[in-house]
């Protein structure tokens, strides 16, 4: 939805009836933003899982000379598929984070901090291109693919960030702190910042696992079950962080909606760490690894949504 800026006839350097995305349409694309990045965690992952990682053998180009997929001998048609899928939802990506920057910019928002936020979309988008590039080049070596979903997830929760912001612009109320302890304000980044230890100990297990994007692709050489233990042991630590900050939030009372959405933290992360475990138990099964990277996105789109709350109200 579109509005015109009654006000532009009166304010100095701007030209009568000039035209202002609404606050609907920014919000629609800063909610297509955030399921883009998450999705494209999702299909990044069945890309790995499904060895088509080189499915498409060069970057940009899908095979040398083609931009898109073709048929040539000795090349699985179902592999480039899958790789360029994830390629093209790129695409998206970049077209949800930069209209948001873009509609936001031509909206001229009251608070400026409001544009730095929605700037961290298309500047990591841009950064996952040409980082996609150095994956492709490197023929999925573990240490550029494991970046490239830890970025995804951190995008994903400035999407989220920037979401709510707007969605509390829009009550024409915009929150400035829930009243909460510094203490509870701390520990609740604290936590945040135990997930993210827990995201780049997931991405080591997965590097270091049988999946690896393509067969002949070397692996991390450290012990699996080593590292596995280093994830299970940072899951029970953030779940004890998670319980021990809700039990702190129902004390003081805190804001009914702070409670409520760490409560929907507490159960994805009881659900994401159940999965973890059935996936090591089962000899980590493709089905699986995709069901935990998307539980790591909803864990992370939870995470933010608290972290926002208990920071901004």
């Amino acid at each position: 939805m579109a509005v015109k800026d009654q006000s532009a006839q009166t304010t100095p350097g701007t030209r009568p009836g000039r035209w202002r995305p609404g606050p609907r349409l920014i919000r629609g694309f800063a909610l297509a933003a955030v399921f883009a990045q998450g999705g494209i965690a999702v299909t990044g992952a069945t890309v790995r899982v499904t060895g088509s990682g080189l499915g498409c053998a060069t970057w940009p180009e899908c095979q040398p000379g083609s931009l898109i997929p073709e048929s040539r001998s000795g090349l699985s048609g179902v592999h480039q598929a899958i790789e360029f899928s994830n390629r093209t939802l790129t695409g998206v990506v970049l077209i949800a984070a930069l209209g948001t920057f873009a509609l936001l910019l031509m909206a001229r928002p009251q608070q400026p901090g409001i544009l730095k936020i929605a700037a961290a979309g298309p500047i990591g988008v841009l950064f996952q291109a040409v980082w996609g590039g150095i994956v492709v080049h490197t023929e999925l070596s573990w240490w550029t693919v494991a970046p490239h979903m830890l970025v995804s997830l951190v995008l994903l929760f400035f999407a989220i960030w920037l979401h709510q912001r707007l969605v509390d612009e829009a009550r024409s109320a915009p929150a400035v702190g829930t009243g909460l302890a510094r203490p509870l304000v701390l520990l609740t980044w604290a936590t945040t910042g135990v997930l993210l230890l827990l995201c780049v100990a997931g991405t080591l297990t997965t590097a270091a696992g049988p999946h690896a994007g393509d067969s002949e692709t070397p692996r991390l050489g450290w012990s699996v079950r080593a590292i596995a233990q280093v994830h299970a042991d940072l899951m029970f630590l953030y779940l004890g962080l998670v319980v021990a900050l809700a039990v702190a939030l129902i004390a003081v009372k805190a804001p009914e909606r702070l409670r409520r959405r760490l409560w929907v933290l507490v159960a994805v992360t009881l659900a994401q760490g159940l999965i973890g475990l059935v996936q090591y138990a089962t000899g980590v099964p493709e089905a699986l690894v995709v069901s935990h990277v998307l539980g790591a996105a909803l864990l992370t789109a939870a995470a933010a949504r608290v972290t926002y709350t208990a920071t901004r109200g």
